[in-house]
């Protein structure tokens, strides 16, 4: 599995270039908590395009520190994107990730060729027994994220599997994506966003529920929304054919 050097440290992604390429780069960026594993599916399904799903800093296998603020995790995707030698990408997130890639249309727009939004927000308070718990007992504070995560129709093994993936990561690392969720609100601010934006969310999703996608929709001039009917928060691993299909379309319309 490839390493680039950003920000002085060793990056973990993984990375697939169909053939024929014709299509812009897609850059997934993970969640609160997670890692590049979250978007396997689409990085492997997703046709025409080159694929990027990264590990942030000190998550997943990514040597470096967590940040707690998600300006400087934006900061750092830019860095990636240079390591990569992506000019301009089409940049994917879930949940924190969203924040992160809505962050970078902000603040670096000239990168950005079209954003994905995935079971996010522009706004992602944090829930104190989250917040303080994953310091206090990270075993109880995971369990009760992904017991919030995941559709009523996945399995209780996939279940497992997310608490153990989440379990792996530091809990400072985690506590910093939450306390950078807590504080990221660009409700007003929406409207400068310039790129063509794809809002996808699961009907059942009860951490970021569908409301927020509306929002984004409604405030984002150039936008289309997706909803997944039954899925939950972690959509792109629940449903992942649904989700290729409708960003394959997104990227045809680019």
């Amino acid at each position: 599995m490839p390493f680039l050097t950003v920000a002085g440290a060793r990056t973990h992604y993984v990375h697939r270039r169909p053939v024929p390429a014709d299509g812009p780069p897609v850059v997934f960026v993970h969640g609160a908590g997670g890692t590049h594993q979250h978007w396997l599916y689409q990085v492997r399904d997703l046709p025409g395009s080159p694929t990027y799903a990264i590990d942030l800093p000190g998550h997943g296998r990514s040597e470096g520190h967590g940040r707690n603020a998600i300006s400087t995790y934006g900061d750092w995707l830019v860095e990636f994107l240079d390591a990569a030698g992506e000019d301009r990408a089409v940049l994917v997130g879930h949940s924190m990730g969203g924040a992160i890639v809505m962050d970078t249309a902000l603040r670096h727009a000239g990168r950005v060729a079209g954003l994905g939004l995935v079971a996010t927000g522009a706004r992602l308070r944090v829930a104190p027994a989250i917040l303080n718990g994953i310091l206090e007992d990270p075993e109880a504070a995971v369990r009760l994220i992904c017991e919030f995560s995941f559709g009523p129709e996945i399995s209780p093994e996939t279940v497992r599997l997310g608490r153990r993936q989440m379990g792996a990561i530091p809990p400072e690392v985690i506590h910093g994506d939450f306390i950078a969720c807590d504080a990221f609100n660009v409700m007003d601010r929406l409207g400068e966003i310039a790129a063509p934006a794809f809002v996808l969310c699961g009907t059942q999703d009860h951490l970021t529920p569908s409301k927020y996608s509306v929002y984004l929709r409604d405030r984002i001039a150039r936008s289309v929304l997706h909803l997944v009917e039954g899925a939950g928060h972690m959509v792109m691993v629940e449903r992942p054919e649904a989700v290729v299909e409708a960003l394959s379309s997104f990227l045809a319309s680019l």
